[in-house]
């Protein structure tokens, strides 16, 4: 059995073949509250079931240890006509607050009965809010904008994930990991759509352009949590360096087992990378009179990219393993351990 805090911690194993050890580390807070979009983990390493998704209430979903909020395609600004999700981040916001509101509505009425569906009132306060989004902003606004607009965009962009953080504490929101975002010009989808000039594109062959526009949007980020957390000294916000631990593990990807940087796994078209944006991973198209079948790849363990957007598994292993060695947070974990580490042999 794996050591726990309590009964009701939830616990994050990652396991490391280590001189024949077990390294289990258990993260101290009682349920996950999750937003974002598809990038977003739904803490599929804890010694839990998946995070239900708030939508999937109409079923019997078990909400004890938190819930997702999180949907694919998301952003931080409001949703418009054209944009892949209704379903921004005030919007997922609201859904929290919905959510919360009708679970303590039960448990007051209904006394013992949803117990083991329902996150306690004291949860909310003791919970960890995970946020990953921001990564559609910016990319979505290169198809409509230049450069020089998109940086111009960032504060008023931020503006609106500020005041969504705020919604969140006055609900009482206290525990606080935000992620940064990626280099997108490593996207395959990015690469195929904005650097068929060779002028455009870096040394790893990523969009300049778009590596810019995300570095900017982190350093606006980390200052924001940091003002955020000065302006609200009863939170812990945490700030995830994503884009250091993605950024070098493109640099450097035969060092850490890897042999294709930027080709996609789940594609057609062959090198450099096989990416057609007229068909999705499984799917299957007519594309010039020709009917072709968007297959993976014999080995996904070799690829970082997975289908032009999202990582593999393999490389979102890697990602987890260096969020948990506490190098790329702010505050760093050394300075303040939001884990229990246990050894057994």
């Amino acid at each position: 059995m794996a050591p726990t805090v309590n009964n009701l911690s939830v616990v994050l194993f990652i396991f490391i073949s280590f001189l024949s050890s077990t390294l289990s580390i258990i993260l101290k807070y009682p349920a996950i509250v999750n937003f974002g979009d598809s990038n977003s983990d739904t803490v599929d390493a804890m010694d839990m079931p998946f995070l239900n998704p708030y939508l999937d209430s109409l079923g019997l979903p078990n909400f004890k240890k938190g819930c997702n909020f999180a949907a694919a395609g998301s952003t931080i600004l409001p949703a418009n006509p054209t944009s892949v999700s209704p379903f921004s981040f005030d919007l997922q916001i609201s859904q929290f607050i919905r959510f919360k509101s009708r679970a303590l509505e039960l448990l007051a009425k209904t006394g013992r009965r949803y117990e083991k569906y329902l996150p306690p009132s004291d949860y909310y306060a003791k919970g960890l809010y995970l946020i990953d989004i921001g990564q559609n902003d910016i990319a979505g606004a290169f198809y409509s904008k230049t450069l020089d607009q998109v940086l111009a965009s960032i504060p008023s962009t931020l503006e609106t994930f500020e005041a969504g953080l705020k919604r969140l504490y006055e609900e009482g929101a206290r525990n606080f990991w935000i992620h940064n975002t990626g280099p997108l010009g490593c996207l395959a989808q990015n690469i195929a759509k904005f650097g068929t000039d060779s002028t455009k594109l870096d040394e790893f062959g990523c969009v300049s352009s778009h590596n810019q526009a995300a570095k900017l949007f982190n350093l606006q980020l980390h200052a924001l949590s940091n003002k955020f957390q000065a302006q609200f000294p009863d939170s812990n916000v945490t700030y995830i360096d994503i884009f250091s631990i993605k950024s070098n593990l493109i640099a450097n990807y035969s060092q850490y087992g890897f042999e294709n940087p930027i080709m996609v796994c789940c594609g057609i078209g062959g090198a450099p990378l096989n990416y057609d944006s007229r068909i999705s991973c499984g799917q299957t198209e007519v594309l010039d009179g020709t009917t072709v079948t968007a297959k993976a790849c014999n080995d996904s363990s070799e690829y970082i990219i997975w289908d032009g957007i999202h990582y593999t598994e393999a490389a979102n292993h890697f990602v987890s393993d260096q969020i948990l060695t506490g190098k790329y947070s702010d505050p760093a974990f050394s300075d303040e351990m939001p884990f229990v580490l246990s050894i057994k042999l």
